[in-house]
């Protein structure tokens, strides 16, 4: 659901900017609160993790059509809602900034629509109520399968909402929106599986992790070992090797873009979309999650054998994708926290 710019009209995306700056730093001012150092790997190694799981497009049956993670209410669970948003925006930065996923005027949009309802709405009206301070499989699976439909509901009329505001008449608004929901409806279903998943395993790893988070506190001398070393091995073998297997079928926002205007992708025209993407090619070192061809070559990397007749195309470029965003991803998450930590350190002096 990574919105591009010729999705948004300059003055949309430039508000959703500003939005999404005062929920950052909303959140950077409540986390102060909860944040110590024990946090940081944690922020770190989580948006690693959610970066490589974005990048398993899964096939939705009989649509055409495929989906993927979107990790905020995952975040959420795990880190609290504050941590969760940054987290959120650390990946989707550096999924803009170097991979070309998003656009750079549609990033405060994306931020917005896949971190805030998740983390401020979804998690705290809906999978905090449902679970009720009572962390058991059955009320962690309900409460993960409905916060993560509602979310992903919410962040998918967002969208509609976002290009009717930009006047984007290929995309009229009765059209766009009834072929948008329901195939977030599927997706929302599977995020909300594995994020079920994830967080169960984290609970029966360290539980203190998820009720710390509820309840806002520090972890304080919570032994995070085997969470980290868990979840560090996942987003390594997702994003090196499972990213493999990706499909290749548009996601759900292509999807549906095509079925209402007959194209994948808009056009965008306009010296700031022109500027901005231009900037973008330049600083995308792996456009798309795969090595920069050259004019007139092929994309490099892929090596197609055996494997290509069941579906599979092992691409080293992918893989290096994998890592590489994850390695980005833990870096400026953790510096994130690590900002936040000193602010706080700084503040206490100050106050004494």
């Amino acid at each position: 659901m990574h919105m591009a710019d010729a999705l948004i009209s300059p003055v949309v995306g430039g508000t959703m900017w500003v939005a999404t700056a005062g929920v950052a730093a909303y959140s950077i001012k409540k986390i102060k609160n909860d944040m110590d150092d024990r946090k940081i790997p944690l922020m770190g190694v989580m948006g690693a993790f959610v970066f490589a799981a974005q990048m398993i497009n899964f096939a939705i049956p009989a649509t055409g059509s495929s989906g993927h993670l979107g990790g905020g209410l995952l975040l959420a669970i795990i880190l609290g809602p504050y941590a969760g948003f940054l987290t959120m925006a650390s990946i989707l930065t550096i999924q803009a900034l170097f991979f070309a996923d998003g656009g750079l005027l549609a990033l405060g949009c994306n931020i917005f629509n896949l971190g805030f309802f998740t983390c401020f709405i979804a998690y705290p009206l809906i999978y905090k109520p449902i679970v009720n301070k009572v962390f058991t499989p059955a009320r962690m699976f309900i409460a993960a399968l409905l916060a993560a439909v509602i979310g992903l509901q919410m962040g998918a009329f967002a969208v509609v909402l976002e290009t009717l505001f930009s006047g984007v008449t290929e995309l009229p608004f009765r059209t766009f929106v009834l072929l948008v929901q329901p195939i977030h409806l599927a997706i929302g279903v599977v995020e909300g599986l594995v994020t079920a998943a994830v967080a169960g395993f984290v609970w029966r790893a360290r539980p203190e992790i998820l009720e710390k988070a509820s309840l806002d506190e520090a972890l304080g001398t919570v032994s995070m070992k085997k969470v980290l070393s868990g979840l560090i091995v996942a987003a390594l073998f997702t994003g090196g090797v499972l990213s493999w297997f990706a499909s290749s079928q548009p996601d759900g926002l292509e999807w549906s873009m095509f079925k209402t205007a007959g194209v994948e992708e808009l056009e965008a025209t306009g010296v700031i979309h022109e500027t901005l993407a231009d900037v973008q090619e330049r600083i995308a070192f792996l456009p798309d999650y795969g090595f920069k061809a050259a004019e007139g070559e092929e994309e490099p990397g892929a090596l197609q054998g055996d494997g290509e007749e069941a579906g599979l195309a092992v691409n080293t470029g992918t893989s290096v994708s994998g890592v590489v965003g994850g390695l980005l991803t833990l870096v400026l998450a953790a510096i994130t926290g690590m900002g936040i930590s000193i602010i706080k350190r700084r503040g206490k002096a100050g106050a004494v």
